[in-house]
Order: structure tokens, then C-alpha cells, then sequence
């Protein structure tokens, strides 16, 4: 099964980066207030993905985005690799 790295972004600007194997039923959880970290700051769009052959390959990658602590990274990603969605 692919593991997939998405990148959310609401309208206020604000991203999210996470990992999942089913990125349609994370984003409507995102969306509907089913993750405590994203709660009420929605509505999010997906405007990033990465696929994995393995979860640890994800979780890895989330966590070097992650450790950029950088909303500018987020948006040269973005910029750089295309919104791959």
C-alpha cells in the first residue's frame, strides 16, 4: 500500500503537514473536525502530495519538513516542486 505526505492549506494562509493511506477520508477528517490539530481553523484545501512506498519513508520526509519549522520552506516546496495534487 503507498503512503502519502500531504500538505494542507487553509484560507487563512496556515499549513499542515501529515502522512496517511487514505489522503480523500484525512482531508473530509481535516475539514469536518475529526483531527484535534487542525480543529476549527478550517476549511483546508490539499495543495501538496508526496507518495512512499512505506510508511517510515513518509513519516521520515513529514519529519524533515517538519524540522524546517518555516512557513516560506512550505512555500518554496510549493513553488518548486509544483502543487503535486
Amino acid at each position: 500500500m503507498v503512503t502519502v505526505l500531504y500538505i494542507l492549506k487553509n484560507t487563512k494562509g496556515s499549513y499542515y503537514v501529515g502522512v496517511t493511506e487514505d489522503i480523500q477520508r484525512r482531508l473530509s477528517e481535516h475539514n469536518v473536525g475529526k483531527s484535534l490539530a487542525t480543529r476549527g481553523r478550517g476549511p483546508w484545501d490539499l495543495v501538496y502530495t508526496e507518495t512512499f512506498p512505506s510508511p517510515q519513508e513518509a513519516k521520515r520526509r513529514e519529519y524533515q519538513i517538519k524540522q524546517k519549522k518555516r512557513k516560506s520552506y512550505i512555500e518554496w516546496l510549493l513553488k518548486n516542486r509544483g502543487s503535486v495534487v
